[in-house]
């Protein structure tokens, strides 16, 4: 586990942008795992930029999405799959045949989950995963547990998870109680991640995904184990860390 700290969130995005723009030179015809949520945004930013400046192509891109909110329609602006589309894919020349993002609307969810993750081994696994972090440690929507989850599955979403995500929302009642998301086994599957996290309330989870023990009630920290992650954070989600 490689840690890198930077001043502030403006920096961390850039620099997350960065070494996605370096992982695609390197593979123009990337897979790439990408998150939602407040934390990517910036770097999203950032990549926009990169694109319109003609210093980058998507065009031989494939992406999988981490998760998606069950019964919220495409065009729901809850949705993560207008988040992916509106913060990023609009903006960039990705061929749109080549998005994947879970559907949170197919009421056959095991057959949801087992072809999404069909898709993935015949795009040739991810080789890139990007994770943010809730504060609980959660990665994708996998939420504190008494065990390590498998592959891609339904999940019922913790409160305090629910409460945070509220800020999305017009109040909390309308935040979905359930979602679908990668597991725990196909984000370790991935070739390399990258988490990024900012801001002092991450601090905690942050500090017990580096240096606490390796437990699914912190799932964040099962990444001590795999051979190629990278954590970038800002100086307030580092704070805690005693290296």
């Amino acid at each position: 586990m490689n840690i890198h700290i930077y001043n502030d969130y403006d920096e961390m995005s850039k620099a997350a942008a960065d070494y996605v723009y370096n992982f695609i030179k390197s593979k123009p015809n990337a897979v790439l795992g990408l998150p939602t949520g407040s934390t990517p945004i910036g770097m999203y930013k950032e990549l926009i930029k990169l694109y319109k400046e003609n210093k980058i192509s998507f065009k031989d891109i494939t992406t999988f999405n981490l998760d998606e909110y069950e019964n919220l329609d495409e065009s729901n602006v809850n949705s993560y799959h207008y988040f992916m589309f509106d913060n990023c894919f609009n903006h960039i020349d990705i061929d749109k045949e080549n998005i994947n993002i879970l559907s949170g609307t197919n009421e056959d969810y095991e057959k949801e989950c087992k072809a999404y993750e069909d898709k993935i081994e015949k795009a040739g696994g991810i080789d890139l995963m990007i994770l943010g972090l809730g504060i609980n440690g959660h990665v994708g929507f996998n939420e504190p547990s008494d065990y390590f989850s498998g592959e891609t599955y339904r999940i019922k979403l913790h409160e305090d998870t629910i409460e945070a995500n509220s800020r999305f929302f017009d109040n909390v009642d309308e935040v979905p109680r359930y979602a679908l998301t990668m597991g725990i086994k196909s984000i370790m599957n991935c070739k390399e991640i990258l988490l990024l996290a900012g801001g002092g309330n991450k601090a905690n989870a942050i500090k017990g995904a580096v240096e606490g023990p390796i437990t699914p009630q912190l799932p964040a920290s099962v990444l001590q184990l795999h051979s190629s992650a990278v954590f970038m954070l800002d100086n307030e989600s580092a704070k805690l860390l005693s290296k």
